[in-house]
C-alpha cells in the first residue's frame, strides 16, 4: 500500500512538472519590422526619446529618431512605452531544475566528483521547463545556464556553463554561446561555528582555513598538471578533465570563481596571476572591501543576490543594496543577478531597480542586467545594448523595467522573432477563473485595457 501511494504521490508531482502550456516558439522572422515612436533605452547608457528601430529577419539594422521603413514593413506603434534591451540572467540553473529535492529525476544540474571541468550545463538543458516562460513573460530573454554544486560548493571544478536563448524546441536551437565558462566553486576560508559546535568535539577540532587551503593547492596541482598536459603534442591516453580546460589557457573560455569573503576573492586573484586566467567574481559579497583591488587586476564581478542580509554582523544592514554603486564607481566592470531559490531569477529587473534606489543612475542598473553582463559572458558582440548589427533581443514595458508596479512586458523578440509571452501560471490561473465564474486580472489582462 506504501508503494502504491508513493507511485501516486510521484506520478501527480511529475505530472504536474512536465504538463505544460500551449506555447511554441516562435519560427524564424523573415518580415522586416519596425517599432516607432518608443522611448529606447540603448543599455549603454544612451536614451533615444521618439526613436525607432528598423529589423530586418534577426537584425537590428537601424536605431534612431528618423528611420524609415520600407514598403511591406510590419509596424508597432508603441508611443508612450519603454523599450529595451532583452535582460539577461548570468547565474541560473533554469532547464536543469524543476522540483528541488522532490523527483531527482527532474534535476540535472548537479553531478558526483569533486572536480569535473568537463560536464556540460547545455546537454542537459530542458527547452520545457516551465519556469522559463515565467521569465521571458518579465522581460528576461537570455540566460547563464551554470553546473552547481548541490552541496553549496563542495565541488571545486563544477562544470562549464552555456548562454541560452529561452524560446527554443531542443537546447541545440536555445545554444546562444556553448561552454564559455568554467566554474570553481572556492573552499571557505572562514571559520564558522554552528550554535551547536560545542557538542561536537570533532567540529570544535577542525580548521576550516587550514582544509580551504588545502583544496585550493590541489585545485592549483590540478590545473598545473593539465597546463602541462596540454603542453604535450602527443598522449598515449586522452585525459577529458585536462582537455576541458583548454579554453582557460587560450582564453576562449573564463574563470567563474564562486565566493563572497575578501579571503577567498584574493585567492580568485592568485589563479589569475598564477595561471593568467580570464577571472570573474560569482557572489562578491565583500567585493565592495577591495573594490579598487578588483579593478587593478581586471577582474568583473556577478553579484548573485542583492535582496539579503549583509555578509558580516559589523556591515550596514543596506550593504549588498549600496554595493552596485560602489563598484560603479570604482570602475569595476559588474553584473547584477537573482539566484533566490523561490523566484527562480524572475526578480533580476527588480535587484536592478533596487540598485538604482541606492548610488546607481537607472541607465547604470539597467547597464548591470544588459550590456555589463554580455560583456562578462563574452556576448557583447551579439547583444546587451540596441544598436544596428547586434541581434533583435528587445522588449517592450508599459512603464519602467526596474519598477515593479510599472515592469508589465507587452512584446518581446529574440533574434528578431516575436515572441510568446503566454505562461502556465497564467493560463492556470485563467482555468481556474473560468471553473468558479471569477474574475482575477493578471498581466496580460491588465495591459489589454
Amino acid at each position: 500500500m506504501k508503494n502504491i501511494f508513493l507511485s501516486i504521490i510521484t506520478l501527480f508531482t511529475v505530472t504536474t512538472v512536465f504538463s505544460q502550456p500551449d506555447i511554441y516558439p516562435a519560427p524564424e522572422n523573415k518580415e522586416t519590422i519596425l517599432i516607432k515612436n518608443a522611448t529606447i533605452h540603448v543599455g549603454n547608457g544612451t536614451i533615444i526619446n521618439n526613436g525607432s528601430i528598423l529589423i530586418r529577419n534577426s537584425k537590428i539594422e537601424k536605431v534612431g529618431s528618423d528611420v524609415e521603413a520600407p514598403a511591406g514593413t510590419v509596424v508597432y506603434d508603441v508611443k508612450g512605452k519603454q523599450v529595451y534591451p532583452g535582460l539577461i540572467s548570468p547565474v541560473t540553473n533554469v532547464g536543469t531544475k524543476d522540483v528541488g529535492g522532490m523527483v531527482p529525476g527532474t534535476n540535472d544540474y548537479d553531478e558526483l566528483g569533486d572536480i569535473n571541468p568537463n560536464i556540460r550545463s547545455i546537454v542537459a538543458y530542458n527547452t520545457d521547463n516551465h519556469v522559463i516562460n515565467v521569465l521571458r513573460t518579465n522581460g528576461i530573454l537570455l540566460a547563464n545556464v551554470v553546473p552547481q554544486s548541490e552541496g553549496g560548493g563542495d565541488q571545486l571544478i563544477s562544470g562549464s556553463s552555456s548562454v541560452v536563448q529561452l524560446d527554443a524546441w531542443n537546447w541545440e536551437d536555445a545554444a546562444y554561446k556553448m561552454d564559455g565558462q568554467i566554474h570553481v566553486n572556492m573552499p571557505s576560508l572562514i571559520q564558522r561555528r554552528s550554535r551547536f559546535s560545542f557538542f561536537n568535539p570533532q567540529a570544535q577540532s577542525r580548521d576550516p582555513e587550514k582544509e580551504g587551503l588545502e583544496k585550493i593547492e590541489s585545485l592549483k596541482q590540478f590545473f598545473r598538471e593539465a597546463q602541462y598536459y596540454l603542453t604535450q603534442k602527443n598522449h598515449a591516453e586522452t585525459n577529458l578533465k585536462f582537455e576541458a580546460t583548454k579554453g582557460l589557457f587560450d582564453k576562449t573560455q573564463k574563470l567563474f570563481v564562486h565566493c563572497n569573503a575578501v579571503k577567498e576573492m584574493l585567492m580568485a586573484i592568485d589563479f589569475k596571476k598564477d595561471f593568467g586566467f580570464d577571472v570573474v567574481i560569482v557572489g562578491g559579497d565583500d567585493s565592495w572591501q577591495i573594490a579598487p583591488l578588483l579593478r587593478a587586476n581586471n577582474i568583473p564581478v556577478i553579484l548573485n543576490q542583492m535582496h539579503s542580509l549583509p555578509a558580516s554582523y559589523d556591515d550596514d544592514v543596506d550593504q549588498p543594496f549600496k554595493t552596485p554603486a560602489i563598484l560603479q564607481k570604482a570602475g569595476v566592470l559588474f553584473a547584477i543577478s537573482d539566484v533566490d531559490g523561490t523566484t527562480r531569477g524572475r526578480n533580476l529587473m527588480y535587484n536592478a531597480g533596487t540598485a538604482a534606489a541606492y548610488g546607481l543612475t537607472k541607465e547604470q542598473a539597467l547597464s548591470a542586467i544588459t550590456l555589463n553582463t554580455a560583456k562578462i559572458l563574452g556576448i557583447d558582440d551579439k547583444t546587451g545594448t540596441i544598436e544596428a548589427g547586434k541581434d533583435a533581443n528587445i522588449i517592450i514595458s508599459e512603464g519602467d523595467i526596474l519598477n515593479m508596479e510599472e515592469s508589465i512586458v507587452d512584446l518581446a523578440f529574440i533574434q528578431g522573432r516575436k515572441i510568446n509571452l503566454d505562461n502556465k501560471q497564467w493560463q492556470l490561473s485563467d482555468r481556474y477563473q473560468h471553473k468558479y465564474g471569477i474574475q482575477i486580472k493578471h498581466p496580460e489582462q491588465i495591459k489589454a485595457q
